[in-house]
């Protein structure tokens, strides 16, 4: 079963698995809320944040939640990229964006029950994405046991504390109290955190916070129709080091590193340009030992079969 809710110009599925997942299949979501949506200064507010909490170079990086890869550009020092979205639509636009080599591996797969093998990432993205999570502490697990001790992960989740919701709160004009821990669920899988909630399930999964900036300071209508871009991103930019401090802007960027910053000589190191089956593992019984196949990969363990279509891996069903 699968219930439709509004999402810009588009219509967003909502398939009831557990925990639910936000499926943008057939969404014109890149078009519609970032080409023509008016959100240029959102976007290049997010790549100084981005390009500020990433490392300059790296091997592999998880990109959940990819879309159609608008961020995927600002990924330059790493050698391999993964691109993971529960849509193959969005990963077929995608895939137009950015080409086809073997940089890039395009995986349609449900982020609580993510097909890599452990200790595969040196570097995670979550952009835009943690908002549609149900159950965020589930899926802030699984990029933990993907990814190598040491490795970065850059999480953004969107702010129940901003400034304009604790107005709104104290005038009696909004029901949902914006300094509690608990999410709230504005519109269907669409849910706001508090920055302290975020900060102790990153900790609980052994996450250490390095780094909090704050943005999207001048996200309201009026001004971004009267003030030039350029000048919105630049305070933008000098705002967002006030996230050490205080969070009341309606999207948080967090920077984070998996366990300790010490090498440990105990995890496997996969070469940058290996055979990427060696890089999956069957999400259904866990195994990590898929035989790659001209459609598909099969588990030697319990069989299942997930598909390979035209340059996607396809983990969502098994064929």
């Amino acid at each position: 079963m699968a219930l439709k809710a509004p999402l810009a110009m588009t219509e967003i599925f909502c398939y009831m698995t557990t925990p639910p997942v936000c499926d943008y299949e057939g969404s014109d979501y890149q078009t519609s809320f970032w080409d023509q949506g008016g959100r240029a200064y959102e976007d290049r507010a997010e790549a100084i944040a981005l390009k500020r909490l990433l490392p300059s170079n790296g091997r592999i990086l998880l990109e959940l939640g990819a879309g159609a890869g608008r961020n995927t550009p600002r990924y330059k020092g790493f050698d391999r990229i993964i691109l993971l979205d529960y849509s193959r639509t969005q990963l077929e636009q995608a895939q137009q964006r950015l080409g086809t080599s073997e940089r890039y591996i395009f995986v349609a797969a449900d982020a609580y029950k993510l097909p890599f093998v452990d200790g595969l990432f040196d570097a995670a993205t979550m952009i835009r994405a943690l908002h549609h999570m149900a159950d965020a502490p589930k899926a802030l697990e699984q990029v933990k046991k993907v990814m190598r001790l040491g490795g970065t992960f850059i999480l953004e989740f969107a702010n129940k504390l901003n400034l304009k919701a604790i107005v709104r709160y104290w005038l009696g004009r909004q029901a949902w109290n914006p300094f509690s821990l608990e999410p709230v669920e504005f519109v269907k899988l669409n849910f706001d955190f508090h920055p302290a909630a975020i900060r102790k399930w990153l900790t609980e999964q052994g996450f250490t916070v390095e780094k909090t900036l704050t943005v999207s300071h001048f996200r309201v209508s009026l001004l971004k129709r009267l003030i030039p871009t350029s000048i919105l991103v630049f305070f933008d930019s000098l705002f967002q080091w006030t996230g050490q401090w205080w969070q009341l802007s309606p999207s948080v960027f967090v920077k984070a590193i998996r366990g300790t910053l010490l090498d440990d000589n105990s995890q496997e190191t996969f070469p940058r340009f290996a055979n990427v089956s060696v890089f999956f593992k069957c999400p259904d019984c866990g195994v990590a030992q898929l035989e790659h196949r001209k459609t598909h990969l099969e588990c030697y363990s319990c069989g299942k079969k997930w598909e390979i279509k035209d340059g996607i891996y396809d983990f969502r069903q098994p064929l």
